[in-house]
């Protein structure tokens, strides 16, 4: 218990010498990471309350039961408790587009765009508009480097200011889901777990008592969650769609009921017996194919991705060696990115930016619609989704 006390301590000590005002809304999803948070505020004598979005109806950790739960800790903590209902924008930013992508024959990566353009945007929002709090915490596993802090980094940051860094504990760090965050939200964002492993969380919360402390870890998409799996809550929004399966050169293998069902890379649960184990290499929303072969043609030595978000550096006009993660569970690989030309239709977007990634390795089932996430070290230099062919 010692070490916890220790830990605990100098979670205390950096939340207390961050500057500004020390008021706070915390994002409060009914998990032990953001219990963790408000309680750490709390104890570093920071003015907190607490804040859920309302996302769906019904079960699943963002809805009614994290909802009680985070209330609950709040009652345990002395601080107030709100619920802002956010159920139209989570459909219009995250559901409508899920649909879409799926129906283009993408595999989108919904949580990423989620904290973007729903949960930062509308905590930050309401906390300014409501409680004229200017700051929002989270229980994110990632830190951030802010402008008055010193930092040894080799690339050149332009008018970049704020420094979003990886979570200290590798096999937590959520800095991955975070890459589309803008300037003006790491401005105002505390991640006060950014410095702690999940055991040391969980150690803490009990030191707190919290009701929270042993509450399992969600390990699926909230929408998932809420409607008993990703098949049952595409199935709720997209008619059957019956199609063939077919090799690169045509040959029909099987018959599928949506390419939705299906990602690249894919082996199991096919539904096709051939000679050779077949894998997923290509999703024809054209056409309403799955196109499978051998493992072999689901390799790549590149891949381009779209809508850049370069959040700790300034977009680079020339090409600059990275590591790229290209899943949230993957390593790290070598590569190195060339900037390219934005298309007509995003000039206007505030993330026009393209570039092509080459890996230094041939990588398997690169994704189109997943992110592709670019690091110098334990910073994210900036991120994008992978396009397709």
């Amino acid at each position: 218990m010692n070490n916890v006390k220790t830990t605990n301590s100098e979670a205390i000590k950096r939340l207390e010498r961050l500057q500004g005002e020390h008021l706070i809304a915390v994002g409060l999803s009914g998990g032990v990471d953001s219990s963790l948070t408000a309680a750490l505020l709390v104890e570093a004598g920071w003015e907190v309350e607490g804040l859920t979005l309302w996302l769906l109806k019904g079960q699943g950790s963002c809805c009614s039961d994290g909802l009680i739960d985070a209330a609950g800790i709040c009652e345990q903590l002395g601080i107030k408790h709100h619920v802002v209902d956010a159920r139209e924008t989570f459909k219009r930013e995250i559901i409508e587009r899920l649909i879409n992508g799926y129906q283009e024959g993408i595999t989108p990566s919904p949580c990423s765009q989620c904290n973007r353009s729903v949960k930062f945007s509308e905590m930050l929002h309401w906390a300014k508009s409501n409680l004229n709090f200017k700051r929002v915490a989270t229980g994110h596993y990632a830190r951030i480097k802010y402008a008055n802090d010193t930092y040894n980094f080799s690339f050149k940051s332009g008018n970049k200011k704020h420094k979003l860094l990886r979570g200290l504990d590798r096999n937590k760090d959520q800095s991955y889901f975070l890459y589309d965050l803008s300037q003006s939200v790491l401005e105002n964002v505390v991640f006060p777990l950014g410095e702690l492993t999940k055991e040391e969380t969980r150690e803490m919360a009990s030191k707190y008592g919290l009701r929270t402390a042993q509450k399992p870890e969600s390990q699926d998409l909230c929408l998932s969650e809420h409607h008993g799996s990703m098949k049952a809550f595409l199935d709720n929004y997209l008619p059957e769609r019956k199609g063939e399966i077919v090799l690169k050169d045509g040959t029909l293998v099987g018959e599928h009921d949506g390419i939705e069902h299906f990602t690249i890379g894919q082996r199991r649960g096919l539904g096709v017996s051939w000679k050779t184990p077949l894998h997923v290499i290509k999703l024809d929303s054209s056409m309403n194919r799955v196109v499978v072969g051998p493992r072999a043609e689901a390799g790549k030595s590149s891949c381009t991705v779209g809508k850049v978000n370069w959040v700790s550096i300034s977009p680079p006009e020339e090409s600059i060696d990275i590591e790229v993660q290209l899943r949230y569970r993957s390593l790290p690989i070598l590569a190195s990115l060339t900037p390219i030309k934005p298309l007509e239709k995003d000039i206007e977007d505030s993330r026009p930016y393209r570039c092509e990634v080459f890996f230094k390795e041939e990588q398997f089932s690169i994704t189109p619609g997943q992110a592709a996430v670019f690091y110098s070290g334990e910073v994210l230099l900036g991120g994008g989704l992978i396009e397709k062919d």
